[in-house]
This record gives structure tokens, sequence and C-alpha cells, in this order.
């Protein structure tokens, strides 16, 4: 399921920004490829030159992939707070990935050590939810964070908290992603 269709769709939807020639038929992709119109999560994240140039996504299904998809390709590129807007004279030192999210499952656990032992390091991704706390790691955090632990204390920091936070036994949930990964250039636009 996991096609060069998701990279087209995020190139066009950032390149639509920039040249209206660059158009999303969301008729004629949806009658092509019918699964763009069930509810899915993915996430978009831009790299210049291997360094994060820009990454957001949605973490619960709540509309059709093809609109997630546009929705957070734009955001990615020009709406990341911790970024200014993209520029035409970056395309073409970007990378682009969209990783299509998993539902995500409650994990039950007892304590800190009983959280480790249900969580599979290199594959799954992790959102902390705990009062108006809340974060994500995709999956692919842990090639910067191989341990658990370094995996969880940053996480923690990334939603608000502290690593302290898992003694109040807060709210985790697991999912894996599908991703798919291209230089800029490479993707070929999708034909009007």
């Amino acid at each position: 399921m996991l096609d060069s269709i998701l990279l087209q769709i995020a190139k066009n939807s950032i390149l639509s920004r920039f040249d209206e020639n660059y158009t999303i038929n969301e008729k004629k992709l949806v009658s092509k490829y019918p699964f763009l119109a069930k509810d899915g999560a993915v996430f978009v994240t831009l790299h210049k030159n291997g360094a994060l140039r820009g990454c957001i996504g949605s973490i619960v299904a709540h509309r059709s992939l093809l609109d997630d998809i546009v929705s957070n390709a734009a955001s990615a590129a020009f709406r990341d707070p911790r970024f200014s807007p993209l520029e035409i004279d970056e395309l073409s030192e970007l990378t682009l990935e969209v990783s299509l999210l998993s539902q995500p499952e409650l994990i039950e656990y007892k304590d800190y050590e009983d959280l480790c032992t249900k969580i599979e390091p290199a594959k799954d991704g992790l959102i902390l939810k705990h009062t108006y706390f809340q974060g994500t790691f995709l999956p692919q955090v842990w090639e910067e964070l191989p341990t658990t632990d370094l995996f969880l204390q940053h996480l923690s920091q990334k939603a608000g908290a502290t690593p302290a936070i898992y003694k109040e036994h807060p709210m985790l949930y697991k999912y894996r992603v599908e991703a798919i990964e291209e230089d800029f250039d490479a993707i070929l636009p999708l034909e009007g």
C-alpha cells in the first residue's frame, strides 16, 4: 500500500505553494487509489542536508489519508514553528519522508521497569499523555536515542515534563510506522 504516490502527493502539496500548476486532483487520485479516501494518520518530515528542516503530523487518523498528507506536508514545509518557512531555493537540498502510522494502542504497565519491557526499541513509536503534557516520538528517533531509558527521558522532555513524570504513571501508547523517503528532486510530481 505504501507507495511512491504518498511522496508525490506530499511533493505537490509543497510545490503548489510556489507554483499553482502543481495541483492535486483529489477525485482522480481517489479513483485510482481508493485507500487515499480512508482515514489515515501521517507525519511528513523534511531534512535539509541531513538535518531536520520540518516535521508535522497527526497521531490519530481524523481525516482522509489524502487530506492528511496534503495538510501535513504544507505544515512541515511552511508552518513548523521551529523553522522559518521553506524557500524555493532549498528544494534541491531536501529529502522528503512520509510515515504512515498504525492505530496507537495503550500500553498496560505496572511501573517504569515493566513499561521498559513492553517497548520494542527501533520499532515502536510512543505517545505520552499526562494531564496537560503530551508528546510523541516516531520510531525513527531510536536512531538518535538508541536505549529505552534515553528514548523515554527525551520523550518526557518533548512533552514538556521531566523523567519524574513516569512515577505518576502517565498514559503511554505505542504505534508502528511504514515510512518511505526520497530525495525531493527524485520524486516525480503528480500528473494533472
